[in-house]
């Protein structure tokens, strides 16, 4: 069973009850992400994440790890475009204790120059991490290329030159507009009942301010374009991709489709065409990234760079089939099922049940059952899978990035012709 509340400062409780299992997780949900920063800004959210890890006002870093190990339990956190996330995983009867962490977590940050001063040097590690991870790198570089100019193509991480020049002042500015009760979600999923979660959130999240600084957010602007990009690597990374829809389309079920059925899982037509079949790629697949107002369908494949042009040739191929065939409906049967699996398996553990339930707060203000959305599901037919590939593979839509250790053969817009 579901049930939401909005508490009395304005923060949202939203929690499901399993009670088939032992555990709970409960999650602090941020609406504020990597692209509400300002470019001077930019990595600011993902820094204050690490930092919260590193005490509080009443717990040392150490105090925090040992808590968290004494009751077997499991804590992290994350940064994304449009939000952040700390959540807590233990046996039910530590949920007390786990709304007392994380509330400490993301109320009394300590924010110690000694500690901000040690923490550049983490981030600045995992930023060359990424440029020592091609797979990783190249998504970088087409994501920045696709939204030029606009803070949804600007890394998560920040750059060296943003995150060297943070300040105590700067993050405490940061976190004082962010963190407060009209930008948190507290979600918790397990074996649990809601008026004692609430009774618990309420009293620990008291102090937490009602409002902070607003935002204003601005859709991007594509720019299908094709960037190279020379790096002394083993094989050549390749992300082509086109808008797609944001999150509350109402075309989103046939997206997910029509990306399953173009590199989704490993009966795609990517994956048996490109690897299978000719034996170009290790890996090879597709992917559909939504915000609150855009979205993008990226296909990447690492191979040689001789087969580069034939890859992208395949790819180009592949998009402008699925505009003028319907697919077949042994494959767009294969196509709901691989979706229909996944999504309940996914959603079989506490910690996937709890990220669910802020998802749908964040991106709809409803909480749809899983029959909805499996229904939703059932009801893509083959000829809309070719509407919406008409719309999205649009010519000129078509945008390609290329990492590798010499210049792509003879690539050029032309190329990506969707024509």
């Amino acid at each position: 069973m579901i049930a939401r509340e909005v508490l009395d400062n304005g923060l949202r409780l939203i929690t499901e009850t399993m009670p088939q299992v032992r555990s709970v997780t409960v999650g602090v949900w941020l609406t504020r992400g990597s692209r509400h920063e300002s470019d001077a800004r930019s990595g600011v959210a993902h820094f204050i994440e690490h930092m919260l890890f590193k005490g509080t006002t009443s717990r040392t870093a150490e105090d925090l790890a040992q808590e968290i190990d004494s009751i077997g339990g499991h804590l992290d956190a994350f940064t994304a475009k449009e939000y952040a996330a700390y959540y807590i995983k233990v046996l039910d009867e530590h949920l007390p204790i786990a709304v007392d962490l994380l509330s400490d977590l993301v109320l009394n940050p300590a924010f110690r120059d000694e500690d901000i001063a040690r923490e550049k040097n983490v981030v600045l590690e995992e930023i060359k991490m990424v440029e020592d991870t091609p797979d990783d790198l190249v998504h970088e570089v087409f994501t920045q290329s696709f939204w030029q100019g606009h803070p949804l193509g600007r890394p998560i991480l920040g750059s060296r030159q943003t995150v060297e020049a943070l300040t105590s002042d700067t993050l405490r500015e940061y976190f004082g507009g962010a963190y407060v009760a009209s930008n948190v979600i507290v979600a918790a999923a397990g074996n649990l009942e809601h008026d004692r979660v609430r009774e618990l959130v309420a009293r620990a999240f008291a102090p937490l301010g009602a409002t902070g600084e607003g935002v204003e957010d601005q859709p991007p602007r594509a720019v299908p374009c094709l960037t190279v990009r020379t790096k002394d690597l083993g094989q050549s990374h390749v992300v082509m991709g086109t808008s797609a829809y944001p999150q509350r389309h109402d075309d989103r079920y046939v997206s997910y489709i029509l990306n399953t059925v173009l590199g989704g899982s490993m009966s795609s037509r990517l994956f048996q065409n490109v690897r299978e079949k000719r034996g170009l790629a290790y890996a090879v697949f597709s992917g559909l990234n939504a915000y609150r107002d855009a979205g993008v369908l990226s296909i990447y494949a690492g191979c040689s760079t001789a087969s580069v042009g034939q890859v992208v040739d395949l790819v180009v191929e592949e998009l402008k089939g699925l505009k003028t065939t319907p697919v077949t409906a042994e494959e767009l049967r294969r196509a709901k099922d691989h979706l229909k699996g996944s999504l309940m398996l996914s959603l079989e553990n506490t910690a996937s049940r709890m990220s669910h339930l802020a998802r749908q707060e964040i991106y709809f203000d409803h909480q749809f059952g899983l029959d909805e959305t499996l229904a939703g599901i059932d009801q893509v037919t083959a000829d809309e899978v070719v509407r919406v590939a008409a719309g999205l593979f649009a010519n000129g839509s078509l945008a390609a990035t290329v990492l590798g250790p010499a210049a792509a053969e003879e690539l050029s817009q032309a190329r990506l012709d969707l024509r």
